[in-house]
């Protein structure tokens, strides 16, 4: 069966499905499949092909002349700031009923 003589609407009528079984077995079997085909056509969107890589480009290196991200900025906090911040918190997850002793809190919380 060819595709011009496959109809390309939803439905296939029941006249439509006698006289294919009339023609054979396999006319039936290739006009299901083309409805098949017809319906995922609609339904999933075609694939996009992917993208080439820039010329040069090694899989999983950063591209030529850059280099990863740094450290972020509240990392380069002093040790003192982030052991005054552990307490903090420590104190106020365990002892929430007891003054604070980090260091950073105002008086009135101490």
């Amino acid at each position: 069966m060819s595709d011009s003589q496959i109809p390309q609407d939803d439905g296939i009528q029941i006249d439509d499905v006698k006289a294919v079984r009339r023609e054979g077995r396999d006319e039936l079997k290739a006009l299901l499949r083309a409805q098949i085909d017809i319906g995922k056509a609609r339904r999933e969107p075609p694939v996009k092909p992917k993208p080439p890589p820039p010329p040069g480009h090694r899989p999983g290196a950063w591209p030529t002349g850059t280099s990863p991200p740094g450290p972020p900025p509240e990392w380069s906090r002093p040790k003192a700031e982030w052991d005054a911040a552990v307490r903090h918190y420590r104190n106020t997850e365990h002892q929430p009923d007891q003054p604070c002793d980090c260091g950073n809190c105002p008086k009135e919380n101490r």
